[in-house]
C-alpha cells in the first residue's frame, strides 16, 4: 500500500510542477497589459503606482505556488526518511 500512495504522489507532484509552470506563463503574460496601461497613461506617478501593485499581486500569484510545492516536497520527503514503526 505504500508505494502505491508513494507512486500516486509522485504523479500528483508531477502534475503540480506542470500546472507552476503553466501558472508562471500566465503570469508573464498579464504583466504585458500593465506595462502598456502605464505606457497610456503616459508614465505618471498613480500609474506607475496602480502597475506596481497590479505586478506585485501578479508576482505573488506565481511565487506563493513555488513555495507551497517546495514546502510540500520537503515534508514528502522528511516524512519518508522517518524509519516505519
Amino acid at each position: 500500500m505504500g508505494t502505491l500512495a508513494t507512486y500516486l504522489l509522485e504523479i500528483g507532484l508531477k502534475f503540480g510542477a506542470v500546472l507552476v509552470v503553466a501558472n508562471e506563463v500566465r503570469g508573464i503574460i498579464l504583466t504585458a497589459p500593465v506595462f502598456y496601461g502605464i505606457y497610456q497613461a503616459g508614465g505618471t506617478m498613480a500609474a506607475i503606482w496602480l502597475g506596481l501593485c497590479s505586478l506585485g499581486g501578479i508576482a505573488l500569484s506565481v511565487i506563493v505556488p513555488v513555495f507551497a510545492a517546495r514546502k510540500l516536497k520537503a515534508a514528502i520527503a522528511r516524512k519518508q526518511a522517518r524509519p516505519a514503526g
